[in-house]
């Protein structure tokens, strides 16, 4: 964390900076960047707990502790310090205590339980492999919590038995599944996610569960005697990866009945506050890329399930009863925006709050997080472009902003002003939204470098939230672009399956009439047009040189070159396969290679680098290395950077995200026109 002497040096007036003019932000400031999450309202609505994430320059690790604030904004302060990960807050139902994860004793990950009026803490686990998801019994004795429960998984290879003292390798590693490895996690161990429970007196857990499949996050009944949860059993589950339904397992006597039963995933399972319904969300299964997740409510004793948000052209997540049980909170993606709403039983829908985000750092995701009260109140990230997420409190008096964790850097930094702006697609002439960032201190007079920087998923969505990617390269004197071309979520079924088993094609065309309605603005310089974007946006960036030469340099991250390379060695064949072409590569050879950019290679003539880390199992970065020796055969000038123990999300260290944003700066500016 920040030093809190500078905190309170600056907050006195006394710091140097103070009225002088802001210079820019420099890529060592992401060190100094910190968000809030996982914000947990207490039941009665009067205090919050959060979890502030801060970053050591000198560890390259990204840390977090828990703060908690009255929801008057008063008495913010710290309930757990230290150079160590803190998370997951979770009240008790009484608002006396809470328990919480943390590595602090040993750099394990264990539960803690603290008592609120003495600030004392206890460690609940001892576990060889961390707690994941984790929920209070009605009466605050027991927690129930996932944990993932590791079997072997014995080779058929059989070795004769070394001599005593020979120094063998180790020996060979059997593989004999389709999921074997996991983007982030590695090669994968033998075993699964299984349920368990464990007295706040601490002691063994007991473990309910043994099944050869993961089990989905626990949530108790009104009684206290049953535990609910989703899971995909299907013998066929890796085929099947989208065919999960919801459980009941009874603490009695261990049994586990089955609650819904139909093609497509059911998750989430939430028991209303009278103990009467379960809400969950799921839908049925088109085997379409983009799919809308639906909200639906059962009775716990049986019955017909009640589609709820029939009606609603948007996908529901994060659902939360609404104290009197005639209603449910949900959050959702609207048009780059992130809301929270309450939605009747009957499905009237009522927005409460906007401005929800500024969890994803580093790229303008969408991304955000809610808790509500008994009394309605709501403590929500709120994001905007000027900042990352900040501690949001709603009642019924209004919204208000309680923290401000980077006044310090921002209060002698400058930020771009970004804006919003919409354009008709010379495809179609359907509206595409998107965002334009200046540099600081931007001139309108004068003519600056354009970036595209396009998102990836590709069905996911950008949107008014802060990031320290796109900062970085306003401040280095460029505009930049981002945008929502079709396929993106948060604009409706219909917009987001444009590009069903069609992708890339006419996103194409979006994105280029959006860079033809920047430049119309006269501040850009026509000639001087970069590009980039990763995962889907790496695809599309590759997919552009193929298509235009109207770019100077275009830098590729963690792309997708070759869609039946991709299929075979990402780490969700079946998935990428079954729903976004439909076949496998070799039953449509000719559209899996028409739809690869690696098609287009022999027309590219842009100056093109490609960035990936080595450790990405999602676009695996053999991907990158099959276009950047397709590049060299074809003569065009090209560079790879790989970015040592990344995964896909190349931000697991705050060293990789400037290493990549520094990269992607050094390709531009090395081709950037001089003027």
């Amino acid at each position: 964390m920040k030093n809190l002497i500078f905190a309170l040096i600056f907050s006195a007036g006394l710091c140097t900076t103070l009225g002088q003019s802001k210079s820019n932000l420099e890529l060592l400031d992401i060190f100094n960047m910190e968000f809030i999450s996982e914000p947990q309202i207490s039941p009665d609505g009067n205090q919050i707990l959060y979890v502030r994430n801060f970053k050591d320059v000198m560890t390259d690790k990204n840390l977090s502790n828990i703060w908690m604030v009255n929801a008057d904004g008063s008495k913010n302060r710290p309930i757990t310090t230290g150079n160590h990960n803190d998370s997951h807050p979770r009240w008790s139902n009484d608002g006396k205590k809470i328990i919480f994860k943390s590595n602090r004793e040993d750099d394990r990950t264990k539960l803690y339980l603290m008592w609120m009026d003495t600030k004392e803490m206890v460690p609940l686990t001892n576990t060889p492999k961390a707690p994941g998801q984790i929920s209070w019994s009605p009466d605050d004795r027991y927690l129930a919590f996932t944990m993932f429960v590791p079997k072997e998984n014995k080779s058929i290879i059989e070795l004769p038995p070394k001599p005593e003292g020979a120094r063998w390798n180790k020996p060979p590693t059997y593989i004999d599944k389709l999921n074997y490895r996991g983007d982030g996690q590695g090669y994968l161990k033998s075993g699964n996610t299984q349920l368990f429970t464990v007295s706040i007196d601490g002691g063994t857990p007991k473990q309910w569960t043994s099944q050869s499949f993961d089990h989905g996050a626990p949530e108790w009944s009104k009684d206290g005697t049953k535990l609910y949860f989703s899971a995909n059993f299907n013998p066929d589950e890796a085929l099947e990866p989208m065919n999960s339904e919801l459980y009941e397992l009874d603490l009695k006597d261990g049994k586990i009945r089955a609650l819904t039963d139909r093609y497509g995933p059911d998750t989430t399972p939430k028991i209303a506050p009278d103990g009467s319904k379960i809400a969950y969300l799921g839908l049925d299964d088109k085997l379409q890329g983009y799919q809308l997740t639906q909200l639906y409510v059962m009775d716990v004793a049986g019955g017909t399930p009640q589609l709820v948000s029939g009606d609603f052209d948007r996908s529901i997540s994060n659902i939360q009863w609404a104290d009197d049980a005639k209603g449910i909170y949900f959050q959702y993606h609207d048009k780059g925006e992130t809301k929270i709403a309450h939605i009747t039983l009957n499905g009237t829908v009522t927005d409460k709050v906007g401005k929800v985000g500024g969890l994803s750092l580093g790229r303008p995701y969408n991304a955000g997080d809610y808790t509500v009260s008994s009394s309605g109140n709501i403590a929500y990230t709120l994001g905007t472009t000027q900042h990352p997420a900040d501690l949001g409190f709603y009642s019924k008096r209004g919204s208000k902003r309680l923290t401000y964790v980077n006044k310090d850097l921002f209060s002698f930094k400058a930020v771009g002003n970004v804006e919003e702006l919409w354009w008709k697609s010379s495809h179609d002439q359907r509206d595409i939204q998107g965002w334009v960032v200046t540099p600081p201190n931007f001139d309108p007079t004068k003519k600056y470098p354009l970036i595209l920087e396009i998102h990836g998923g590709p069905f996911l969505s950008y949107g008014s939230v802060y990031s320290a990617e796109i900062q970085a390269y306003a401040a280095a004197g460029y505009v930049v672009l981002y945008a929502n071309p079709r396929g993106s979520a948060s604009y409706g079924s219909e917009f987001g399956n444009l590009i069903h088993h069609d992708y890339p094609n006419h996103d194409y065309d979006d994105l280029m009439s959006g860079v033809d309605a920047v430049i119309a603005k006269g501040f850009v310089d026509p000639t001087n047009l970069f590009v980039t974007g990763g995962s889907g946006g790496g695809v599309l960036t590759a997919w552009i040189v193929g298509k235009t030469n109207r770019f100077k340099a275009a830098v590729v991250a963690k792309p997708v070159i070759n869609w039946t390379s991709f299929v075979l060695y990402a780490d969700g064949a079946a998935f990428f396969s079954k729903y976004w072409f439909g076949k496998k590569p070799w039953e449509d050879p000719e559209n899996y290679f028409r739809r690869s950019p690696l098609s287009y290679v022999a027309n590219v003539t842009t100056p093109t680098m490609l960035l990936t880390g080595e450790e990405d199992y999602r676009t695996p970065i053999a991907e990158s290395e099959q276009f950047y020796t397709a590049l060299k055969l074809e003569g065009v000038e090209t560079a790879m950077v790989r970015i040592p123990g990344a995964s896909h999300g190349i931000a697991n260290r705050p060293s990789n995200l400037i290493a990549k944003i520094a990269g992607i700066l050094a390709w531009f500016d090395k081709h950037k026109a001089q003027k």
